[in-house]
């Protein structure tokens, strides 16, 4: 599996369920990445998506442990093990930070937003630089957006 995460430069993810920042030329990279690919993700990430619905062009596959949850247009799995029987090989893990978490060791590949700034923050991703098991494999140039500078990274399990 893959995953796909933007960061800031201390790893945070989010504050208050939402992204940090949006970057329309990231926004693109990911919709071109993710389409036609099934997504995982939790039930907290679904809810900031436009109207709370799931991604069209991708099969959508949210991790919740409540039964009555059950999005049009969405196949929801009560935990990481019934969620496993289901995922394919090409499938994205799209966040949040507890799904991440417990798919983090099911991924080798890691399709990383790093923006350089350090935003307030109540949630993170798991530092690739400082795990073993993660090697940077591929490095895009220094970018912009409006003055905040970021760069792509892909790491590979090792």
């Amino acid at each position: 599996m893959n995953l796909i995460v933007a960061v800031d430069e201390n790893w945070a993810i989010g504050k208050g369920g939402d992204q940090l920042v949006y970057i329309p030329e990231d926004l693109k990279r990911f919709k071109a990445l993710t389409t036609g690919h099934p997504v995982i993700l939790g039930r907290k990430t679904l809810a900031t998506f436009p109207g709370g619905r799931p991604l069209k062009g991708r099969r959508n596959l949210i991790l919740s442990r409540n039964p009555d949850f059950a999005p049009e247009g969405a196949e929801v799995y009560p935990d990481q093990q019934a969620l496993l029987t289901q995922a394919p090989e090409d499938a994205f893990v799209i966040g949040g930070e507890s799904v991440y978490r417990a798919l983090l060791d099911q991924c080798d590949t890691a399709y990383i937003t790093k923006i350089h700034k350090g935003y307030q923050a109540d949630c993170w991703f798991p530092n690739l630089d400082e795990d073993p098991a993660w090697k940077a494999a591929e490095e895009s140039e220094m970018l912009d957006h409006e003055g905040l500078t970021f760069h792509y990274v892909t790491y590979k399990r090792v």
